[in-house]
């Protein structure tokens, strides 16, 4: 087992990652929790994960509950969260319970939005099942719901208790899914590590073959970056934004489609139209486009959309929570492993950037 530290003064809290749950109710000790337990998991990881997760708790001391709620992005609503506060109130949960989400970004946002409302905050412990929520949600302490077609408009940041990343869980991964994770990974590499960037180039094909010491160090290497960013810039008022890179195209995108691509498919998009940006700005190089769209295309991801009114895509990314005094904020490509911030109101570029990713 492989533990990291995410140092937050008094919420800082340990990332721990292994092949399998074994371990999970020594964390609880651990981290002193001893209350009643409520896993939050959606209704595809139940099947896969739900009674291995259990027999990895059946030694802890306090009781545990289970509240399944229908896997997909459309489940990241409030009526969501609402159904869940019943739940707590109807098996009498206390302010020393804990939530525990088993799933992926989705069961994480839900499930930690929720703990950070009710009695005004529970314990909260992630268990991410995701490459996409082992790479990058689980970690930071972002937790929210989308509202009327908008993406994660609601929340609040609010760190859990630990991490727990039992890398195995990736093996019962649709490869669509897993192929979409592998978005949040490339992008901790192109704006932080370019060796790590050529690490997952070089291990593609370990990754679709599950190599649990490749597994591993992605989870460490990943955890380390988002970890490293996170203790500098905690709420996102500097620092922290270069974490969006991809995402704001890429969640405009995911908005306008209703959710029809992966969110990951969209930050892969997002890196698309963002190295396309950068080159007709003159901040990278077509070297540097052409590099990162291979990767991107050997991962399996689309580096081309399905053609969609550009007015409804420009429009949704003025509903972006990175819109200040109506201009927009990219993060954009300098070259793999660097990157800048930027305020962009150019809207002939962004919409000539937007028809180019268009499929003919």
């Amino acid at each position: 087992m492989t533990k990291l530290n995410i140092h937050l003064g008094e919420r800082s809290y340990p990332i721990y990652i292994t092949t399998d749950f074994d371990s999970i109710y020594k964390n609880m000790d651990y981290a002193g929790i001893n209350g009643k337990i409520v896993v939050i998991t959606d209704s595809k990881v139940d099947k896969c994960q739900g009674d291995e997760f259990l027999s990895g708790l059946k030694q802890y001391g306090g009781p545990i509950y289970k509240y399944v709620i229908e896997a997909g992005e459309k489940s990241k609503t409030l009526d969501t969260v609402k159904a869940i506060y019943k739940f707590l109130i109807e098996n009498k949960t206390e302010r020393n319970s804990t939530l525990v989400a088993l799933g992926g970004g989705v069961v994480g946002d839900i499930a930690g939005f929720a703990a950070a409302t009710f009695y005004r905050g529970l314990n909260f412990v992630q268990v991410p099942t995701t490459l996409l929520a082992q790479a990058d949600s689980s970690v930071g302490g972002k937790v929210g719901v989308d509202f009327e077609g908008n993406k994660n408009v609601i929340g609040a940041f609010y760190q859990p208790r630990f991490v727990y990343i039992n890398v195995n869980t990736l093996r019962t991964l649709p490869e669509r899914e897993l192929k979409s994770g592998l978005a949040e990974v490339i992008k901790h590499g192109i704006i932080m590590d370019e060796e790590f960037f050529d690490y997952i180039d070089d291990n593609m094909e370990k990754i679709f073959n599950f190599n649990e010491d490749v597994l591993q160090y992605l989870a460490k290497v990943n955890c380390t970056i988002k970890g490293t960013v996170v203790e500098q810039d905690e709420k996102e008022s500097g620092l922290r934004a270069i974490l969006n890179f991809g995402h704001t195209f890429g969640h405009a995108i995911e908005s306008a489609f209703n959710f029809e691509y992966l969110h990951g498919e969209c930050v892969a998009l997002g890196i698309a139209a963002a190295f396309k940006t950068a080159q007709y700005l003159n901040i990278t190089n077509p070297r540097e486009t052409e590099r990162v769209t291979r990767v991107l295309q050997k991962a399996g991801l689309p580096v081309k959309m399905k053609k969609m009114d550009i007015n409804r895509i420009y429009e949704q990314m003025y509903s972006d929570k990175k819109v200040k005094k109506d201009t927009l904020l990219f993060v954009l490509p300098k070259k793999v492993g660097e990157v800048v911030q930027i305020t962009l109101d150019d809207e002939s570029l962004i919409k000539r950037v937007l028809s180019e990713l268009m499929e003919a």
